[in-house]
Parts: structure tokens; sequence; C-alpha cells
């Protein structure tokens, strides 16, 4: 039985274990946070990711944590209505469509009850040195120690650790896409009712969504600014509120309110929108999946789907008998590479609105999961 090290305890480490211990592997999962994190955004299930979650026995459940939206109203700066809908929503598509929207805790919570059992969780820790050997990757961990697997898995996002432990600084491989997002959870203080409201100013390239969730009990608050990449510290989460704050500081309408329970949030995630580009996915021992090796931002509306997709390709392609990790890496990125450009592809080409919906519709089935061996 190999043994392998997903670093990541996300949608896509999270996923990759299931499957890796469904192929007769043992399987360490190692995650940065103390423990699975809470808070972010609600996240699609579409496609062909929808099969990945049939087949892990989640379908039903998955289904049923949806987040049901009503419809959605977009504002400008100042709080006055431009359009409604009853039909789509910005955030999931057509909402009587077979695509799912759902919480992203809710989501890694389902997935992790497949592995709970049978994967090896450890929390509060990373990765700081791969060294491949004959055999293995010898790993140094941050808190001390060391241990040796088979194969090592980036799971870690877009600013993945193991990516620039075994490929270089993300600077080779982030395409900045002029956008910067915050998003946090606060009470339910405008009393919405399944319904969706988007606000915006394009003068000063600023605005942001706001959803219910929770049976309206709570709100998920996304706030934006267009802007150049900046230079900051990831964990500086002081620094991310106020520039937030700063930025947004001219809109009207609840934007003070917002700003306000966004300073008191314990929950808070501020990144840029950008995408991940590599001309390879492995190298040596070493492979990445997800966010880590293919990003393709939440403008696409489809990283979780690449995520529970790439894992699912992965793990088949490594656990096919007789099969080594070379050549299983390789099928990996034949099959998934095509996929991913599709849906990369989604988060440029409208820049100002949501991707065509034709172009939604043929990415999110751009692959097959039943692809025979060679």
């Amino acid at each position: 039985m190999r043994n392998v090290l997903v670093s990541g305890a996300g949608v896509a480490g999270t996923a990759l274990a299931h499957w890796l211990r469904h192929h007769g592997f043992s399987v360490t999962v190692l995650e940065r946070a103390p423990g699975p994190r809470q808070g972010g955004q609600a996240v699609d299930v579409r496609g062909v990711a929808l099969d990945v979650v049939d087949r892990m026995g989640l379908g039903e459940r998955v289904r049923a944590a949806r987040t049901r939206m009503r419809g959605m109203s977009v504002l400008d700066g100042e709080g006055n209505e431009l359009f409604r809908s009853e039909e789509y929503a910005l955030s999931s598509g057509r909402l009587d469509g077979e695509d799912v929207e759902l919480l992203r805790e809710d989501l890694v919570a389902l997935l992790h009850e497949t592995t709970a059992d049978q994967v090896e969780h450890v929390y509060g820790d990373s990765v700081t040195t791969l060294r491949e050997e004959e055999h293995g990757v010898r790993v140094e961990l941050e808190h001390g120690g060391f241990r040796t697997f088979d194969l090592v898995i980036g799971a870690d996002g877009a600013h993945s650790a193991v990516r620039r432990l075994a490929f270089g600084p993300e600077e080779r491989f982030g395409r900045h896409l002029g956008q910067y997002l915050a998003i946090f959870p606060t009470a339910n203080f405008l009393d919405l009712d399944r319904w969706q409201l988007w606000f915006q100013d394009q003068a000063a390239g600023t605005g942001g969504a706001i959803y219910p969730v929770r049976d309206n009990g709570e709100l998920r608050v996304t706030l934006g600014f267009a802007s150049e990449p900046l230079a900051y510290d990831h964990r500086d989460v002081a620094w991310q509120k106020r520039v937030v704050a700063e930025r947004l500081a001219g809109l009207g309408w609840q934007t003070p309110a917002l700003l306000a329970a966004m300073a008191e949030a314990e929950h808070f995630y501020f990144d840029a929108m950008a995408q991940i580009r590599m001309d390879r996915w492995s190298t040596g021992r070493v492979a990445l999946v997800g966010d880590a090796g293919y990003c393709a931002s939440p403008l696409s509306g489809q990283g979780t789907s690449l995520a529970l997709v790439g894992a699912y390709v992965l793990a088949e392609e490594l656990g096919r008998a007789g099969v080594d990790h070379p050549t299983a890496f390789a099928a990996y990125e034949r099959r998934m590479r095509p996929f991913v450009e599709l849906n990369q592809a989604l988060a440029t080409e409208n820049p100002v609105g949501p991707p065509a919906e034709e172009s939604v519709d043929r990415a999110k089935h751009a692959i097959s999961l039943d692809e025979p061996a060679l």
C-alpha cells in the first residue's frame, strides 16, 4: 500500500483523500489551519462535478444543502434597484437548473465525513521542505520533525506551499485579474429572505454582493474593488480589512454598516482574483490538484468543480493497476488540461460580468470520468 501526503484539507484535498483511499492508498492530510476552515462564500458544483459527488454517495446530501435563492436584485452604489430577476442569480446561474450552490464549509464537511475514519488528518502544521529521495519524498514540517511519503500532492490553494517548494515562486505562475475580494459572515440585519443583492459603483470599480444563508439567519457578504497587484502579507488580516474599508469608503447605501460588520468579523477571507497557469502539474513524486495547480478564480464559477473533478481523475490514474506515478501524472494532465483551459477562460471572456451561459454549459461538461486506460 503506497502512502501519500495530501497538503490541504479543502475541497480538492479532502476529495482526493477519499478517492485515493478508495483505490487502496494510505493517506495523510496535512492542513495549516488549526481545524476545518469556516466562513467563505457559496460555491457551485456543476456538470461533471455533480457526477463525482454522486459517485461518492453524497449527491442527495449535497443537493439538500443548496442555498435555494428566490432571485436577486442589482443596485447602484446608492442602493437604487437597476435590475431584478427571479429566474437567475449571478452567483449560481439559472435557479431552476441542475447546478448546485452551497456553502463551501458545508461541502468540505460532507467530503470530510467520507474520510474521517480512514485517513490521518494533521491540523495546525505545514510543509517547509521537500526533498525527493530514491524511494520517496522527505517532508519536513513547520513545527518540527519529518516524514517520508511515496508521493506528495499539493492541494493547498492558490498560494500553495507545495508548489513553491517543488516548482518555484508564485510569481512565475500567477496571473492577476485586476480585482480583490473580501468575504465574511454577519447577522442578517437586512432581513433578506433567500434574495441576493448585488451593488456596484462602476466608475469607482467597487461593489459587492450580499445573500442570506442558514435559513436566512446569517448573511455572507462579498466586497470588492478593482486594483493593480498589491504587496501585502496574506496573514495580516488587520491590513486587509483596512484596505477594503478605504477602497469602499465612498459607496453609499448600506456600505458603512457592512464595513462595520467586516471590522468585527471573526471569519474573514481576502485575496486577489487571480489564476494559476502552469505548463505542468507534476515533477518527480510531487503533483498539484485544484487551485494549487490551476486556479480559475471565483470569477469563473468553476473552481470547486475543477477541484472535485481533478481529485477524481488524479486518484483514478494513480490507482490503475501496474501504472507507475510518472505515467499516472502524465495521464492526469492529458485528461484534465483541456477541461482546465476551457474553465479558466470563463473568468476572462467577459471581465465586466458573468461568463456567457453557453460557455459555462460547454465548459462544465468538457471531460469524461470514464476514460479507459491507454
